[in-house]
């Protein structure tokens, strides 16, 4: 479980079991606070979507 502890200029410090470590503050919703519970997750899609605009580049580099 992941808990924004607080914040401190521009980053969130995260709290994860008894570790704790820096976020950039952009990196999470513009609503985040104090005390939310945040979850990582892997959009699968977004991979995919990302690979093919990459390979398109890629092809249209060495045509």
């Amino acid at each position: 479980m992941l808990i924004i502890d607080r914040f401190e200029g521009d980053y969130a410090v995260i709290e994860m079991g008894t570790k704790t470590f820096n976020l950039p503050q952009e990196a999470l919703p513009k609503t985040a606070k104090e005390g939310d519970v945040i979850e990582i997750i892997i959009d699968k899609e977004a991979k995919e979507d990302l690979k093919k605009e990459i390979d398109e580049l890629v092809d249209e580099l060495f045509e």
